[in-house]
């Protein structure tokens, strides 16, 4: 498995679209819940998005080509968001190399907002 960085950027935005539309959706018990935890994901992940974005093509002066990906991930909004943090935890060496911290700094913080709003969505049925 690999990932340019392009490609994760658009990931990235493939994630908020289906967390946005999951939060406008949530409905039942624990539904309030649901809809803040998703609400609080795609507000920060396209700030992190934005981010990467800005320090990677500051680091290596070339413009990333995003594409707009198809959802390729199966389950509900708990188990795709499940699925694309390992994901990016398989691929985020390839993508960039260890030797630029920054940027992986920044995909920690995009993992760990992926963590978080597990976390938060872990109790909900």
């Amino acid at each position: 498995m690999s990932m340019n960085a392009g490609e994760f950027v658009g990931l990235l935005f493939l994630a908020r679209d289906l967390a946005h539309k999951a939060h406008l959706k949530a409905k039942g018990e624990g539904s309030y819940a649901k809809h803040v935890a998703l609400g609080e994901f795609y507000s920060e992940i396209i700030s992190l998005a934005d981010k990467f974005t800005e320090r990677y093509q500051g680091r290596f002066a070339e413009l990333l080509e995003v594409p707009l990906l198809d959802n390729e991930y199966e389950g509900d909004i708990k188990e795709v968001l499940r699925q694309q943090m390992e994901y990016i935890d398989e691929c985020r060496d390839e993508m960039v190399a260890r030797k630029y911290s920054s940027l992986h700094n920044v995909i920690d913080e995009i993992v760990g907002q992926y963590e978080e709003t597990l976390y938060k969505l872990q109790f909900l049925k």
